[in-house]
């Protein structure tokens, strides 16, 4: 009796080992939980919005013959604002404060002296569609080669 004894726990051990199927599972983390729940931490419930991470975004290589976006009106503004600022305040020498100034400037501008800036800003978009168009048709066809060597940004990774 002792030998089937023996024998037994063995024979047990292996069909409950061929029986058993490994699951793994993701621990939910606090952040989604809190999230998903919305615990109450000291009589304070924390809000979704405050807990939630952000997901790091892989970054693409950028294709260095595709056109780059046009600047808005209010960056054109700002070219030409600068200028007549530092000559008015050449002390001022932060970019800070330049920003500022421009800011509040452009806030109090009306829109028939911001239509200046509309219009270039226009006209600077329609020359980036055109050419965006054109860089799509070319890629469709196969004549823009995408080299790595081209990209400014392989050197960063």
């Amino acid at each position: 009796m002792a030998k089937k004894a023996a024998n037994e726990p063995k024979e047990s051990q292996s069909s409950s080992a061929s029986n058993l199927k490994m699951v793994l599972r993701k621990r939910p983390t606090r952040h989604s939980v809190v999230a998903a729940v919305g615990i109450e931490k000291e009589g304070k419930s924390i809000s979704a919005k405050r807990v939630t991470t952000k997901l790091k975004k892989k970054h693409e290589k950028l294709d260095s013959k595709m056109p780059k976006k046009p600047p808005t009106a209010f960056f054109y503004f700002l070219e030409d604002f600068r200028k007549g600022f530092q000559e008015q305040n050449p002390d001022i020498k932060s970019m800070r404060a330049i920003g500022k100034a421009c800011g509040e400037k452009w806030k109090t501008m009306t829109y028939e002296e911001k239509v200046k800036y509309y219009d270039i800003a226009t006209e600077k978009r329609a020359e980036f569609d055109r050419a965006m168009a054109d860089y799509i048709k070319r890629k469709e066809n196969g004549k823009v080669e995408n080299s790595e060597e081209d990209s400014e940004f392989d050197e960063y990774e």
